[in-house]
């Protein structure tokens, strides 16, 4: 019986280390080398949106803006989310129920050992953050929780 077991967890752990060495390899638009991102992001950025790190909860000042107008992927500007869609999670990063679509790429994480809906702009292959199904249950029901310095807002006065 503990054969069985082992057997079984180490073919699940081939499973999901070879699940995740293959979204590594998913080619985007834009291609730069770490070299030109590490030129072009903040030290924070870098370590979001390539390192697929996470932003402290509560720092972007993103997280209260309800201003209208539209946030775009803070790497290639590519538009990703209309403030019609934010709302005020409570989870300390900015919270959408709906995507512009086409322009996020969904992958399957399993960084902290359970599987997650993962978010990268399309264009540019930057983490944004996490998909969940908490959202508001009159909309879609699903939350992008998105990091904020992932993000550019651009106002509608702009």
């Amino acid at each position: 019986m503990f054969y069985k077991i082992t057997l079984k967890f180490i073919m699940l752990s081939f499973f999901f280390s070879c699940n995740s060495v293959a979204q590594k390899k998913e080619s985007f638009k834009i291609q730069k080398t770490e070299a030109e991102w590490k030129l072009e992001l903040t030290e924070l950025q870098y370590y979001v949106m390539r390192e697929e790190g996470t932003e402290r909860a509560f720092s972007s000042p993103l997280d209260k803006n309800y201003s209208e107008g539209i946030y775009v992927c803070a790497g290639c500007d590519v538009p990703l989310f209309h403030s019609k869609n934010k709302f005020n999670s409570g989870s300390g990063w900015p919270s959408f129920d709906v995507e512009i679509k086409g322009n996020i790429a969904y992958t399957i994480d399993y960084n902290i050992g359970v599987a997650r809906i993962e978010e990268h702009c399309a264009n540019c292959g930057g983490h944004l953050g996490h998909l969940f199904n908490d959202g508001p249950k009159n909309t879609t029901g699903k939350r992008h929780c998105i990091n904020g310095v992932a993000l550019k807002f651009i106002s509608k006065n702009e």
